[in-house]
C-alpha cells in the first residue's frame, strides 16, 4: 500500500520528535528548528532545518540522527537535509509545551 505524501510527512514529523539536541531536554521539532519539510511523488524528502545556535557542538550528531531516522521511514528516499541560518532561531519558535519545559512560559 502506497501512502499519501501527507502520511509520508506525519511519519516523518513523528521521527522528528524523537531527535534531541544532547543539551536540551525537548526534541527539535518542539524547538522549532524545523522549517520546512517537503516530501516529493517519488518520495525524495527535503527537511529546512536550523540549529539553536550556528556554532552548536552537537550539529554532525544531530543532523546525522535527523538523517538516520527519517531515512528509516516508509516511502522516503532519499532525504536531504539543509542547514540554514536565516530566519535565526528563537525561542518564540518553539512549541507552547517547549516553553513550559524549558520555563520560558
Amino acid at each position: 500500500m502506497n501512502m499519501t505524501k501527507f502520511e509520508i510527512e506525519e511519519k516523518v514529523v513523528a521521527m522528528l520528535k524523537t531527535v534531541f539536541d544532547p543539551e536540551i531536554p525537548v526534541n527539535i521539532y518542539d524547538l522549532g528548528l524545523i522549517y520546512k519539510i517537503d516530501v516529493s511523488d517519488s518520495g525524495e524528502t527535503t527537511i529546512d532545518m536550523t540549529l539553536t545556535a550556528p556554532n552548536c557542538p552537537a550539529a554532525d550528531f544531530i543532523m546525522e540522527d535527523v538523517r538516520q531516522k527519517v531515512e528509516s521511514v516508509e516511502g522516503v528516499d532519499p532525504v536531504i537535509i539543509n542547514l540554514v541560518f536565516e530566519p535565526q532561531w528563537d525561542k518564540d519558535m518553539m512549541s507552547e509545551e517547549a516553553q513550559l519545559e524549558l520555563g520560558f512560559l
